[in-house]
């Protein structure tokens, strides 16, 4: 029997690979808004973050998502980050 692929994704953050679902991705829409994508599956570009804590806050304080997703992430975007951890 065939074993199945497993997706793997690199967070933007610590470049690490980790398997698609044990990471969170952040997608910028084509209308350019930014949104949470917790189904993995929304249009548009995307950046993929580890699920911890000290990484969003990581991710905030050098602003590597405005500079991945090429446009400003609004602070909430981080809050409801924080909520999927906790």
């Amino acid at each position: 029997m065939k074993t199945k692929k497993i997706p793997m994704r690199t967070c933007v953050v610590t470049n690490e690979k980790f398997p698609k679902m044990e990471l969170v991705r952040v997608v910028r829409t084509k209308e350019g808004k930014i949104v949470v994508d917790e189904s993995g599956k929304l249009n548009g570009h995307g950046a993929y973050l580890k699920k911890d804590l000290e990484v969003f806050e990581k991710a905030q304080k050098s602003k590597i998502l405005n500079r991945k997703l090429e446009v400003d992430v609004p602070d909430d975007i981080f809050d409801k980050l924080k909520e999927l951890v906790k």
